[in-house]
């Protein structure tokens, strides 16, 4: 439940990069009705609520959810078991992944932002600041450059010297394709083994002249028997945890 903590703080900061100053006091009480909130402050309330709505889906994007949960239904599809593993349990085994591979990067921020900003030692701006850090360190290490030029070129942004040049808002959906890439990378080799056990069944039928019968019914026994007998999820989760790399 740490990681479950982080996340939430993580998601506030996130909330607070919305606005230019700190975050309006809102208390409530019982007196007489006077007057309404300056519009700034309503504007501010607006924001907040805004980011926080979208907060969770630009934490999972800027995470490894995007490449595992897309690798975890591709291997689904390519044994072709239909529902099964069901999509509760592949979406709550990438998102637990996910803290188990962005534990470090959640550590260092909350060991350099939210801690000293909960401790009220830095301001909220320099905490939203030193909690982009890691997670920009974690995007560029497994961002392509490929798609970091392209998404440079369409914003129109000169080459950048450094990374510290690179708009954040560049580097998110850069990030992203890269994600994509790998993950339809990944999946293809996925496939591959239960595309030969397919393509071998199918061969046996037509030779046997049982063309009537569907591959899928004869091959998805095989495909699970193989599966088992490789280990196959102690291959798949490893190997995917492992493709994550830090530069």
């Amino acid at each position: 439940m740490k990681h479950v903590a982080l996340l939430t703080a993580l998601l506030l900061s996130l909330a607070g990069a919305a606005l230019a100053d700190p975050l309006p006091a809102i208390s409530i009480g019982i007196g007489q009705a006077g007057g309404q909130p300056p519009p700034s402050t309503l504007m501010q309330i607006l924001l907040i609520m805004t980011v926080l709505s979208v907060a969770p889906a630009i934490l999972l994007m800027t995470t490894a959810f995007v490449r595992l949960a897309i690798v975890l239904s591709f291997l689904r599809q390519a044994m072709g078991t239909q529902q099964m593993p069901p999509n509760q349990i592949i979406i709550g085994l990438a998102l637990f992944l996910t803290f188990f591979i962005m534990a470090p990067v959640f550590n260092q921020i909350n060991a350099q932002a939210v801690q000293p900003y909960l401790a009220q030692k830095i301001d909220q701006k320099q905490a939203l600041n030193l909690a982009v850090g890691p997670m920009r360190r974690f995007m560029f290490a497994q961002t392509s450059e490929k798609e970091l030029e392209l998404l440079m070129e369409i914003s129109g942004h000169p080459d950048p010297a450094n990374q510290q040049e690179v708009p954040t808002l560049t580097l998110i959906p850069a990030f992203m394709l890269s994600e994509l890439k790998r993950a339809f990378q990944i999946g293809f080799m996925v496939y591959i083994p239960f595309l030969v056990i397919d393509m071998i069944v199918a061969s046996v039928l037509m030779s046997m002249g049982m063309m009537m019968l569907p591959p899928v019914i004869i091959s998805l026994p095989f495909k699970l028997l193989l599966f088992v007998l490789v280990d196959g999820w102690t291959l798949i989760v490893g190997s995917l945890v492992q493709s994550f790399h830090m530069l």
